[in-house]
């Protein structure tokens, strides 16, 4: 029997495109000699006391499941957090969920919410995530292009012209990947009466949030009326170095996140008990590792910023995450053939814009969370590749 018939397969499935991130990352590991800058992972291995309490959980034999929602523990630390870092509050036994990486989050949100035909407005470039979580969710994609002269910020008027009757969530991925753009105080306060009157609730990705250049990260749910309608997702992966311990949370308004936690329950029971006991110590005592990261990714900015414009390639300067998206339209290639040939020719992957969105094309993702040596080699031969086609 031919399992693989697509008969027999979920039409949503076998129509869904594999991640673009991925392919160019598979291709690499197995080239010699070649770098990547493809992947948004930090260099930075998870600092010393955030392992040793996980280390410690499983000494003391914490193999246990935790509550469905999470270590209460845990739950109170980022209301904790929230609070310092925005000013919200949160009932950490109702409006707190700890999730399976922040990827979980945005599932369950539209799964909670849509119902066939809700609309889902999605911001592109974005991560690519979104669109295919609103398909399986039955809910429908309406994608908003954004703009390399609005510096990929979400104006007011792109809302407006995006909004209809069937509009129930509006996706806002800042900082942004792939172009590193923020939304700041004021970009966020031009929106929220517009999401306001037409009754949106938002879900709020805020996993790059500590890794902002530029003041602080300004959550939407601190302004005034939005709290009541946005879920808040993060994690821990990116500002703390904890990828592969698949640990997020999401916070929003109690009857939300109670059809989320319901979802959760059936499909994941929870999330991992060490890395939950290690997420403990991380917001109470990883200020200072958080620093230190940012610091250096900072630092790597500037450094990537200098290398682009000396080799003549344009790039809108990104204030949040760390990526880079420089635009190649000169070459007179779509983005997917000069990342394939930059990689055949020089050994370097980078991701295509187009992997965010069709209007990703004319424009790269470089991520400079790696070393500077590494940067430095890469982008070496980035400016070799560049000038052989001048």
């Amino acid at each position: 029997m031919q399992e693989s018939r697509n008969e027999v397969l979920s039409d949503k499935v076998v129509n869904m495109k594999p991640s673009g991130i991925r392919k160019f990352f598979d291709i690499v590991s197995e080239m010699k000699d070649a770098i990547s800058l493809g992947v948004g992972e930090p260099d930075f291995d998870t600092p010393w006391h955030i392992r040793d309490e996980g280390i410690y959980s499983l000494e003391k034999g914490r193999t246990f499941y935790t509550s469905n929602a999470g270590l209460k523990e845990l739950r109170e630390e980022i209301c904790a957090y929230m609070h310092r870092s925005q000013g919200l509050r949160y009932d950490p036994l109702k409006e707190v969920l700890i999730t399976v990486g922040g990827s979980e989050g945005i599932d369950l949100m539209f799964r909670a919410m849509l119902n066939d035909g809700d609309e889902v407005l999605i911001p592109q470039p974005s991560y690519v995530s979104y669109e295919p979580c609103a398909l399986l969710a039955n809910g429908k994609p309406v994608i908003i292009p954004l703009k390399n002269e609005n510096q990929f910020r979400l104006t007011p008027q792109e809302l407006e012209a995006a909004i209809t009757p069937r509009s129930k969530i509006l996706v806002l991925p800042y900082p942004n990947n792939p172009t590193g753009a923020i939304m700041e105080k004021k970009d966020l306060e031009a929106i929220a009466q517009i999401i306001i009157d037409h009754d949106l609730y938002v879900l709020s990705d805020e996993i790059y949030g500590e890794l902002t250049y530029t003041g602080s990260h300004v959550s939407i749910a601190s302004l005034p009326g939005m709290q009541e309608r946005t879920i808040v997702i993060n994690g821990f992966s990116k500002a703390y170095a904890m990828t592969g311990w698949r640990l997020g949370y999401a916070c929003g308004p109690a009857f939300l996140i109670a059809q989320m936690t319901k979802i959760h329950q059936y499909a994941i029971m929870c999330a991992p008990t060490t890395s939950q006991y290690a997420a403990v110590e991380a917001l109470r005592n990883g200020d200072e590792d958080v620093m230190m990261m940012r610091e250096s990714y900072n630092q790597r900015r500037r450094f990537v910023l200098q290398k682009l414009g000396e080799m003549g390639l344009p790039c809108f300067e990104p204030m949040g995450a760390f990526y880079v998206f420089p635009c190649i339209e000169e070459f007179g290639m779509g983005s997917e053939e000069f990342a394939q040939k930059l990689l055949e020719e020089e050994k370097v992957a980078i991701v295509p814009g187009t992997a965010f969105g069709d209007c990703g094309e004319g424009f790269l993702r470089i991520s400079y969370a790696y070393s500077i040596e590494n940067l430095r080699e890469a982008l070496g031969r980035l400016r070799r590749f560049v000038q052989k086609r001048r």
